[in-house]
Formats: structure tokens, sequence, C-alpha cells
């Protein structure tokens, strides 16, 4: 089954199932607008799969996409894998057969189906992609990263240096000794 929208879900025939009866969407190229930080390397792709239960809903997401963003050793480009999980309760805002709007104060924090008893998942799933920002992206798992010396990155092509060039705001403690015999404990 496919969505009216990339990701807005109608859900008030499920509402009005049983318990148990469920729903199954895929999601296929979708993007989603990020933070001004990241940048989508691959459209989203995955399964939504969303359960009746006695009080709402169940979402059960499996997606997956890539980020584009820079490799924190070799500061060069780098595309992060992400494998995206969302399995959250939904609760309907309004009550299916009165129309009156139900008590959000009881739980604050709990996703919310729309007055019109859709499922908008454009929100949960860009906090999905910003939360499985990696804190330090890798171009790839053995980067070697930059050359502390000349900023190169250090790979095949990258020359080892003659010798260790020293700053000269340091070069005074190259002199300095440590005296293993001396009772400093």
């Amino acid at each position: 089954m496919t969505a009216a929208n990339n990701l807005t879900y109608p859900l008030a025939g499920l509402l009005a199932d049983p318990p148990g009866t469920d729903r199954a969407f895929l999601l296929a190229g979708v993007t989603v607008p990020l933070d001004d930080e990241l940048k989508l390397a691959e459209p989203i792709d995955g399964s939504l799969r969303v359960v009746r239960t006695n009080r709402g809903l169940i979402i059960h997401l499996r997606a997956r996409t890539a980020l584009d963003g820079s490799c924190a050793r070799c500061l060069g480009p780098a595309v992060t894998q992400l494998r995206i999980a969302i399995d959250e309760e939904a609760l309907p805002s309004l009550d299916l057969s009165s129309g009156q709007p139900l008590d959000r104060d009881d739980e604050p924090d709990v996703v919310r189906l729309n007055d019109h008893h859709e499922l908008e998942l454009e929100p949960l799933l860009r906090e999905a992609v910003e939360l499985a920002e990696p804190i330090a992206p890798l171009c790839r798992p053995d980067c070697p990263g930059l050359c502390v010396d000349c900023g190169e990155r250090l790979d095949s092509a990258h020359a080892p240096h003659d010798g260790a060039a020293v700053d000269p705001r340091l070069a005074s403690l190259a002199a300095f000794r440590v005296d293993a015999s001396s009772d400093n404990e």
C-alpha cells in the first residue's frame, strides 16, 4: 500500500479496526529536509508497518539511507551509511466517533496523529536521521588521517619526513630529561 503523499499516512480506517490489525507501507526515494549541516547522499528507502492497539497505533519503521559529510580524520569527503529504526506509539488527537479532542496533557511526549487521523512521518524520520548521524564519520574504517608535520593525507603517496621538525617554541623542552633514579613519587 502506498501513501497519499510521501510521508502522510491516512489511518482513520485502521483506527476503526480491531486491535492487532495492521497496515504496511513502502518508503522509496523519500527525502526529508535536514539540519543545515546535514545532507542526504541517498534517498530513504524502507518499510513502515502500523499496528492497531487498544489505545492507538504502534509504528514500526525500518529504513536505510546515507549522509554526505567530511571524514573526521583526513577531512576528505565521507559517505556514511545509516540504518534507521523507529518503534513508537502513536495516539489519536481526536476521538474517532465523536470528533472531540482527546486529553494531551497526560502524555505530552507521545506521537499524535493529526486532526484528520493521519500519521505525519516526516518529523519522526527527520529526527531519526539526525540522531543516527555518527559523531566522527570516516571515509573508510582504516583512514590513516593527516600527517602531523605537513598536514597532508597519510596514504601511499605520502613521503616520510627527514627528521622531526620541532616547533621553535618547544625546542627548549628537547633538553629536558627525567632522572629515573630520583625519588619524586
